[in-house]
Parts: C-alpha cells; sequence; structure tokens
C-alpha cells in the first residue's frame, strides 16, 4: 500500500487534475497509473516529476524503444519492480521485442557485475578513458 494511498482523478483538487488531464492526453489513456496517483498528495512534486518525465521521454536523439530499455535497465539496477513493470509494458507498446529485452538484460547483468568487480578492486581509471568525449 502506497504510504499515504491514491488521490484518484474524482478526489483530485483542480492542480492535480489539469496534470492528470495533461498525463491522460500524452499518454492517449483514460486512466491514471497509481505512482502518480501516490505523489498527487504533492501537488508541486507531481507537476514538476511530470513535466520532466514528459520532456525526458520525448522524442529526441535517443528513439522512444530505447529510452525505455534505459528507464528499464537503470530501474533493474536500482531494484523498483514497479518500474520495471511499467517500463516493460511501455517498451512493448513502442516496439521491443522479446529479443531486445532479453539483450538489454544481459548487458544490464555484466555491466553490474563488472561494475561491482571495478568498485572491489579498485581499479584506477586509464588515462585513455578520461579523456573528455568529442
Amino acid at each position: 500500500m502506497s504510504t499515504f494511498g491514491f488521490i484518484e482523478y474524482n478526489d483530485a483538487s483542480p492542480e492535480v487534475r489539469a496534470v492528470y488531464d495533461d498525463i491522460m492526453a500524452t499518454r492517449k489513456t483514460d486512466s491514471i497509473s497509481n505512482f502518480w496517483n501516490a505523489i498527487a498528495h504533492d501537488p508541486e512534486l507531481l507537476k514538476r516529476t511530470w513535466e520532466d518525465t514528459k520532456q525526458i521521454m520525448a522524442p529526441g536523439a535517443l528513439d522512444a524503444v530505447v529510452k525505455e530499455l534505459i528507464y528499464v535497465a537503470v530501474s533493474v539496477t536500482n531494484g523498483c519492480p514497479y518500474c520495471v513493470a511499467a517500463h516493460t509494458v511501455s517498451a512493448r507498446k513502442k516496439g521491443m521485442s522479446d529479443e531486445m529485452f532479453h539483450e538489454m538484460m544481459s548487458v544490464v547483468g555484466m555491466a553490474n557485475e563488472n561494475n561491482r568487480l571495478v568498485n572491489g578492486y579498485q581499479v584506477e581509471i586509464d588515462e585513455q578513458f578520461k579523456t573528455p568525449l568529442k
């Protein structure tokens, strides 16, 4: 259960309803997911989080599937079952195949294992990797 429960659309303030309306219009859905309902107890947080999410997940240099795969990968690493589930569904809707998911999970597993090894062995960064990207 969410710490403060959920604020459903019909019980929401006009300020929260405006964000809910934008979420539904942007995502082309008629419902609001539990994440948004839970954080709606803090309308400023709700609005800021939605605006940031909408901007970052919008079309850009990375395509929609890649953005969702990155979101799933970070959510797996951070141990957020809700985000893994929600963004896996979103990635599928945007074109993620089973093969893409399996390959992404292999990369996540390998990266996490190697990160732990590097941290454990306290490996210094090679000079060639210290050069700024151009």
